[in-house]
């Protein structure tokens, strides 16, 4: 659950970096780029929420199965673990740049800066530092419609025809300022090192991904030229033309959800062919390209849908009906993508990697602890207040399965006020059943706050994106009100981080299987590693020292 107050924090720490540029110039780019292989290809898929035990469940019980052939063909990394946070952002542009959060800025899809001016500022001399940077459909121009306002006909099943360079379908009125150019901050200046996608652009091939927001316009890079091609209709716009219920979006119904992510299955099957993610224009197979699924995470989070109950069974393992029925249709959609790479002639060429973004927690259901952040918030305010203060104390928070929480007075004091108090209160909530339950220290495990947060992300305490209280909650945890979520991501919860990490080459005849710890970050020097290019032009793979992954 997100809130934010109308105060803008009241300083600025004077080192902080704000956009892109700053972060980039201290890490050199090569002088000459370098030439890709001939003909290789890459094609990167994220089965958001899918975990390594979901796949292993899955292949075991159906062994002629698409993702039991992706396996059995293929290196399986086994224990691969997400960054943290474990959102969608911090997720995917660490798959395709090679770097966690504090080096790549990106904390969360919805988080707080310090150092930028509110969205639709127009007067940068006398405005309150202070801004919420939202990657989500909050920044489109129409973020009810599927095509994010462009304007097409015939949706939902013209979506299609949707542009591949949906930059002009951000809303700059939406975005946060920069107090410097007094202009929008665009997602892919917000990213403080490059891509993948800019790599491969150098090296002279083409590339193309298919998102759930205009916001992955991110991963075209600083430079703002990395994607040819990106396909990103809204999720959360309204489905009601597809014939689900008024008001709902694509997330709110797994029948829903499963039918959108077809939309961009049928994308990157164009591409395959050789033609751009509308299948109208013959532009020659990317390099380097793939997609995001919502499928399963929407089955693990809905408690119900189309008549079937979502999540796990009792023993917090097997899928229950309604992700049973979605990972059945990820896998006839990955088959779909990976008979039409066979029946390509660059079958041999093509290396096929299967991960996610993120995972999901909790999948024992008994576990469960829903509570609402909104108390929690409230009383952390009025504590402040009866302090001696005027004014609240949270300016901003991000609480999914995680506690992230940014204040209008940006000191140790003030954060170690914050730790104090939500270790010090219980907060109230419900348990799967819907009855209700009390949970200590606010549902919290640990707390890091001011400096401590800064050394956790291996940043500089000037960082003007990080927040000043990051909480790992105890497990079974989720912040939101009332009862319609039974999972969540975004925390540091092993099942939020464990995911499936595959592998398959178009070379590869037989299973391997490397047990050692790996991170999803390692994809990024990996795919440049298949294309023949140097994993070390990617900036964070010069700062973090990120290494390809092992080859069995």
């Amino acid at each position: 659950m997100k809130t934010t107050t109308k105060r803008a924090a009241a300083a600025v720490l004077g080192a902080a970096l704000t956009t892109a540029g700053a972060a980039g110039a201290a890490v050199a780019a090569p002088a000459t780029p370098h030439k890709a292989a001939s003909d290789q290809h890459v094609l990167l898929l994220s089965v958001d929420g899918l975990h390594q035990s979901d796949l292993d469940w899955y292949v075991r019980s159906h062994p002629g199965s698409a993702l039991a052939r992706l396996v059995g063909h293929g290196t399986s990394y086994t224990d691969a673990q997400t960054p943290v946070p474990s959102d969608s952002f911090p997720g995917m542009v660490g798959q395709l740049t090679g770097g966690n959060p504090g080096t790549t800025g990106i904390y969360y899809d919805d988080t707080w800066n310090r150092a930028l001016l509110p969205a639709g500022t127009t007067d940068c001399t006398t405005a309150k530092p202070g801004a919420e940077v939202a990657m989500t459909e909050a920044a489109d121009k129409n973020q009810n419609a599927l095509d994010a306002g462009q304007g097409l006909t015939g949706l939902p099943n013209g979506i299609l025809a949707m542009t591949g360079q949906p930059r002009s379908l951000l809303n700059p009125a939406s975005l946060p300022v920069d107090p410097t150019t007094c202009k929008p901050v665009y997602p892919n200046q917000y990213l403080k090192v490059n891509t993948v996608f800019e790599v491969a652009k150098k090296a002279g091939l083409r590339t193309a991904w298919s998102d759930k927001h205009i916001a992955y316009d991110i991963l075209s890079g600083p430079s703002g030229t990395g994607l040819d091609d990106l396909f990103a209709p809204e999720i959360n716009s309204d489905a009601s033309a597809a014939g689900f219920p008024a008001g709902s979006d694509w997330t709110t119904d797994n029948a829903a959800t499963q039918q959108y992510d077809a939309y961009k299955v049928q994308a990157v099957v164009n591409e395959i062919g050789g033609k751009d993610h509308s299948g109208t224009q013959n532009v020659g197979e990317p390099g380097v390209f793939g997609m995001n699924f919502q499928t399963v995470s929407t089955a693990q989070k809905l408690p119900t849908s189309d008549g079937l109950a979502g999540g796990y069974l009792a023993d917090g393992v097997t899928p229950g009906p309604l992700l049973t029925k979605a990972l059945d249709d990820i896998n006839t959609q990955v088959g779909r993508m990976t008979d039409a790479i066979a029946k390509s002639p660059d079958a041999k060429k093509t290396t096929v990697i299967l991960s996610a973004k993120h995972g999901q927690s909790p999948t024992d259901p008994a576990t469960l602890k829903r509570i609402d952040d909104g108390p929690i918030i409230d009383g952390l305010n009025a504590a402040w207040k009866a302090a001696g203060h005027a004014d609240d104390l949270v300016a901003f928070s991000t609480d999914d399965d995680i506690m992230q929480l940014w204040l209008t007075e940006h000191t140790q004091a003030a954060a170690d006020f914050a730790k104090q108090y939500l270790l010090a209160h219980s907060a109230g909530g419900n348990s799967i059943s819907g009855s209700s339950l009390t949970v200590q220290d606010s549902g919290l495990s640990s707390v890091y706050a001011g400096s401590q947060v800064a050394d956790f992300f291996h940043t500089a305490a000037t960082d003007s994106r990080i927040p000043d209280i990051f909480g790992v909650v105890q497990h079974g945890v989720v912040y939101t009100g009332g009862t319609k979520k039974i999972a969540e991501h975004g925390g540091a919860d092993p099942q939020d981080r464990h995911v499936p990490l595959v592998v398959s080459r178009g070379t590869d005849t037989s299973a391997s299987t490397v047990g050692s710890s790996v991170e999803t970050t390692q994809i990024a020097p990996t795919i440049l590693r298949e294309l023949g290019l140097n994993a070390n032009d990617l900036q964070a793979v010069q700062i973090e020292g990120t290494r390809a992954l092992p080859q069995h």
